[in-house]
């Protein structure tokens, strides 16, 4: 299914993929993305993230800032922004994404260690990273069955319904 599909007033959960895809304008996933993040913007559909979602799209947004800004190599980004930490400050397209969450009007479910602890076992349940576990653990706690995502692993959490860009 995809972003087009959700419907009028669901809630949905938006990966960091989704964030992503939004804020550096992708051309393949971009527009799909930008149309979910304005139906959220707009309450056409309850937006939800988490705040660890949200420190990888910030993480990200700023690795895929360096490599265009400096013309580095993606491998070992993250690496060599260690090593040329004074490049950081250069940076700034994460810190105006997420920034501007506030007006998106995506509501910023925190992280509690009672969430990293669900995540754990259902990372075994599922055969999940710890990441995408602590999203459906998330989720659970909010009582979210949608997910805003172009990763198939959630895919394998029965219940769970995965809406794609395309």
């Amino acid at each position: 299914m995809t972003f087009a599909q959700i419907p009028m007033g669901a809630a949905i959960f938006l990966d960091a993929n989704s964030l992503i895809y939004h804020f550096m304008s992708d051309p393949k996933y971009g527009p799909a993305c930008t149309q979910l993040v304005q139906r959220v913007e707009h309450q056409q559909v309850r937006g939800f993230a988490s705040s660890h979602v949200l420190a990888d799209v910030a993480h990200r947004l700023m690795t895929l800032e360096a490599i265009k800004l400096f013309g580095w190599p993606i491998a070992g980004i993250a690496a060599r922004l260690r090593k040329h930490r004074g490049e950081i400050p250069k940076l700034t397209v994460y810190s105006q994404s997420l920034a501007s969450l506030p007006y998106l009007q995506i509501q910023v479910v925190p992280v509690t260690q009672t969430l990293v602890e669900a995540a754990t076992s259902l990372s075994r349940k599922h055969e999940l990273l710890t990441g995408d576990a602590l999203v459906i653990a998330v989720m659970q706690q909010e009582g979210l069955t949608n997910i805003a995502s172009l990763d198939a692993d959630f895919d394998c959490v029965p219940g769970l319904t995965r809406y794609a860009p395309v």
